[in-house]
């Protein structure tokens, strides 16, 4: 889980709420987890309404990954340029014919397995052997390749920012959620006219407390983690991107190695794996090849 949000969300928690208890503010703690549901309900049911179900889902699983980061790590990296070296070599030795059954079945294939963060990414897997698809059925045109491999990242990125759009949505809903909550405390007020004005004072910070809560969410919560999803989002399309300027440079015939080492250079550099690193697992892997 990423420490800084966390803390963050808890420096923002604390301050805020600490504050309204100094201030005085426990007959509006009291009156807190029933605003909380009401508003937090409400804006779940925005979300739902709003969205088609796997939009909404991935939206609500958005949150986590706020917390969490992205999923890729220098590790996965390294993992991925080592299996489109081993396919490139297999394809320039051996012909296209020679990787396949990796390409067709990749859940099956042994040099998949060997990178199974990959493998078992939909977007990832299917952008690599789509590439490797289309340069089999017509190397004289390695533009239609790369103008796959764009597309198919811009669809990924497209389908993920529409979660992104829908957190964003859900935060700018808040403060109007909050005001709704606020007149229903208003119009039980009304209601109590007749009460002392302790009562009635009680009562009227109550029902402001769901304009403070649609305020506090929406800036305080949930647009920061909405926010932060984003930059999420585009940072595990980095991966994409380092497989596409990879292939790409292959299907422009250019050797393999150079071709991994090209994308290598775009990885981010908190992420990018050391060069004699990656040559020492090409050399293993070629080696665990040679033997099988």
């Amino acid at each position: 889980m990423a420490l800084p949000q966390l803390i963050g969300l808890i420096l923002v928690v604390a301050l805020v709420f600490g504050g309204l208890v100094f201030t005085g503010g426990h007959m509006a703690m009291e009156a807190l987890p029933l605003e909380l549901a009401l508003i937090g309900g409400a804006a779940v049911g925005t979300l739902v309404i709003g969205n088609s179900p796997a939009v909404a889902k991935e939206a609500g699983a958005g949150v986590l990954k706020a917390f969490t980061g992205a999923k890729w790590t220098r590790d996965d990296y390294q993992s991925m340029l080592v299996l489109l070296g081993t396919l490139m070599r297999k394809a320039r030795r051996g012909g296209f014919v020679s990787i396949e059954a990796d390409i067709e079945t990749p859940m099956e294939s042994e040099t998949f397995a060997a990178a199974p963060a990959i493998r078992d990414d939909v977007a990832a897997r299917s952008l690599i052997c789509d590439a490797f698809r289309l340069m089999a059925l017509d190397l004289s045109d390695p533009a239609r390749a790369e103008a796959h491999m764009n597309q198919s990242i811009h669809q990924n990125l497209n389908h993920r920012m529409k979660a992104v759009a829908a957190l964003h949505t859900v935060a700018d809903a808040l403060p109007a959620l909050g005001i709704v909550a606020a007149v229903l405390g208003i119009i039980r007020t009304m209601g109590s006219i007749d009460q002392s004005p302790a009562v009635l004072g009680a009562m009227i910070g109550t029902a402001l407390l769901g304009t403070f809560l649609g305020v506090f969410l929406a800036y305080g919560v949930v647009g920061p983690l909405a926010a932060r999803f984003g930059q999420v989002v585009e940072d595990e399309a980095v991966m994409l991107e380092t497989a596409r300027t990879t292939l790409a440079a292959f299907g422009s015939g250019i050797q393999p190695g150079i071709c991994v080492e090209l994308g290598r250079a775009a990885i981010p550099a908190d992420l990018r794996p050391e060069a004699e690193a990656l040559e020492r697992a090409q050399q293993a892997a070629r080696f665990t090849r040679r033997a099988a």
